[in-house]
């Protein structure tokens, strides 16, 4: 009769989990995979359009890199997060190379500790 030791059951029974988790990964199929499973949640489908997308430009502002983010609508609004124990703070200024000119203005925003 053939006998089963306890290191081979333990490895039979490794093989097994492993492979019924590999089957697991190769089957993975979404919940809502098909355009008729959408539908069937009785929701509109919304998509959002925007006339001009903000624009990130690279720049340089006192040597060193940064992003420029051009707002291009007055109702345009932009959220800014900063780590926790920090706030964002904006400092306004003439654009071009003389700050105190009387010229249309731009913003320096940075996050600074809070006070």
């Amino acid at each position: 009769m053939f006998k089963i030791t306890p290191k081979f059951s333990v490895v039979l029974v490794a093989m097994t989990a492993l492979v019924l988790i590999g089957l697991q990964f190769l089957s993975n199929n979404s919940v809502l995979s098909k355009q008729s499973d959408v539908n069937s949640l009785n929701q509109p489908i919304i998509v959002a359009t925007a006339s001009l997308p903000p624009n990130l430009v690279p720049a340089v502002l006192g040597g060193k890199q940064v992003y420029v983010l051009y707002v291009t609508r007055t109702e345009d609004k932009v959220l800014v997060r900063c780590y926790p124990g920090y706030e964002p703070t904006i400092t306004l200024r003439a654009m071009g190379s003389n700050p105190k000119a009387q010229t249309q203005k731009e913003g320096v925003m940075i996050c600074r500790p809070s006070a």
